[in-house]
């Protein structure tokens, strides 16, 4: 059963489609990676999975069970890091945690929870003195208590440092191998590419792709390259008649290759290194910053980089959703 499925999920405030026809199915297990510049709808869809908003139209299970009619018993099985969280009360990082643990009816140890995302040794600490990064690494902590089926992170990397990165990517990943799955809703595109599974993404509230990293580049014609650094100067014969080679270029003894397909690479190699010493290999493919910009043609945030448009869609994604 799927973790999550959403069937023609559309949500309009007004004039506007926040999320428009959606349909979305995510895997037990699965790290999902949830992409789209400001105003595309990710959010808002993380708002309806979770009951805060209801949708105009379609629908949204979560462990197979409605959305709307099952609200609390979904909740008692997700762990959520939203966007935006902040501490102003006088409590410190472990009574934080422990009322989280109470509330639940858990029985996890508050120290072992601060010890996984980082800040056991501030426990003692108000929690409102903490670093940005430390708040994000206690409201983490707060999502992972009673191990959760599902655990739905908004902009999870927001004010890590790297190693408090690195940490979320290892806690994302040991999670997910015990059968946790994961939503991570991100802008940190190489954050996404590192940890998902899979990555949809969304534009203008549509589902613009939804695929692997490695398939959104094929589908896209993103292009890679190879450049392959020779003991002596190799030809190009051949090479350019290898499938899935766009371009062949030499300079001395280096042999660059544009491929518009991942495997053409392997290709290339194999050939070159057939007919001289292959020496050393570099090969770079298209970014999922590039592919980013080809689904969502800059998004609404090109349309915003000179300042506000007004779109009230955008400010519910920017200003923080409820999620």
């Amino acid at each position: 059963m799927p973790s999550i499925e959403t069937r023609g999920l559309t949500k309009r405030f007004g004039d506007v489609v926040a999320v428009d026809d959606l349909d979305l199915t995510i895997e037990e297990g699965e790290i999902f990676g949830f992409l789209g510049p400001n105003g595309a709808g990710k959010s808002t869809t993380i708002d309806m999975l979770l009951d805060f908003i209801r949708p105009t139209e379609g629908s949204a299970q979560v462990f197979g069970m409605d959305a709307r009619r099952h609200p609390d018993r979904i909740r008692e099985r997700i762990g959520v890091l939203p966007e935006g969280y902040g501490f102003d009360d006088y409590l410190t990082g472990r009574e934080y945690v422990e009322w989280v643990i109470e509330s639940r009816g858990a029985d996890d140890d508050p120290d072992a929870i601060l010890d996984t995302v980082g800040i056991a040794n501030d426990a003692d600490r108000k929690a409102a003195g903490y670093s940005k990064g430390m708040q994000q690494r206690l409201a983490f902590g707060m999502a992972l208590v009673d191990d959760p089926d599902l655990l739905i992170l908004d902009e999870p990397s927001t004010g890590l440092d790297p190693n408090g990165i690195q940490q979320l990517r290892s806690v994302v990943r040991d999670r997910a191998d015990a059968g946790t799955t994961v939503f991570f809703s991100s802008h940190i595109l190489s954050e996404v590419e590192a940890v998902c599974d899979r990555v949809g993404v969304m534009n203008e509230g549509r589902l613009a792709a939804l695929d692997t990293i490695e398939g959104l580049r094929e589908n896209a014609g993103g292009r890679g390259t190879v450049e392959l650094a020779c003991a002596t100067p190799p030809a190009v014969d051949g090479v350019t008649d290898i499938d899935g080679v766009a371009e062949v270029s030499v300079d001395g003894t280096r042999l660059t290759a544009q491929c518009s397909a991942p495997a053409a690479k392997v290709d290339v190699v194999r050939h070159v290194d057939d007919r001289v010493d292959v020496v050393d290999i570099l090969a770079e493919n298209t970014s999922l910053e590039e592919l980013f910009n080809q689904y969502t043609g800059g998004g609404r945030d090109a349309e915003t980089a000179d300042g506000p448009t007004g779109d009230p869609e955008a400010e519910l994604e920017s200003g923080g959703a409820s999620a």
